[in-house]
């Protein structure tokens, strides 16, 4: 996707220390105004992100990025284990607290080791996105999907606007 079709996002996140912080995203142009509207949902119902930095932060590496639980949206990448490219790629997906919500293989094996204790999604704890909490149907109602109800792997910090 070309710089031209992509909008920087700024705003104000709860952290999990309770105090307000200012985070960036970088989203495709026809998404932004929704992913305010999320963002606006998100820090009215106090949901805490750990830090939303944009990707360059940490060298366009995704796995650093998700083990500085860091939430992102716009990476020039594609999909782990492909050739297709991701919905990031495209700024079409964000991934919110990646620690706490992980991606889990088939299996009940995470990449990150602070994710761990995150694989049980029944002991639900600040930051993590499940059916019917704050996150899920703050995406829900702009119409993306959450990977947590794939089947099969689950990526827990996943939405898209595509389901993919």
């Amino acid at each position: 996707v070309g710089f031209s079709d992509l909008r920087l996002v700024t705003a104000r996140h709860w952290g999990f220390d309770g105090s307000v912080r200012t985070g960036r995203l970088v989203v495709h142009r026809t998404v932004a105004k929704p992913v305010v509207r999320v963002l606006q949902r998100l820090y009215d119902g106090r949901f805490p992100i750990r830090r939303m930095r944009l990707i360059d932060a940490y060298g366009g590496s995704d796995f650093r990025s998700i083990e500085a639980d860091n939430t992102s949206a716009f990476n020039c990448r594609r999909v782990e284990g492909t050739t297709r490219w991701s919905m990031h790629a495209y700024g079409l997906a964000i991934d919110v607290n990646p620690i706490e919500n992980p991606y889990v293989f088939a299996g009940g094996r995470v990449a990150h080791r602070a994710s761990r204790p995150y694989v049980d999604r029944t002991r639900i704890r600040p930051g993590m996105a499940y059916r019917g909490g704050t996150l899920v149907n703050a995406f829900a109602a702009i119409g993306w999907s959450w990977g947590g109800a794939w089947s099969g792997a689950k990526d827990y910090q996943h939405f898209s606007s595509t389901g993919r």
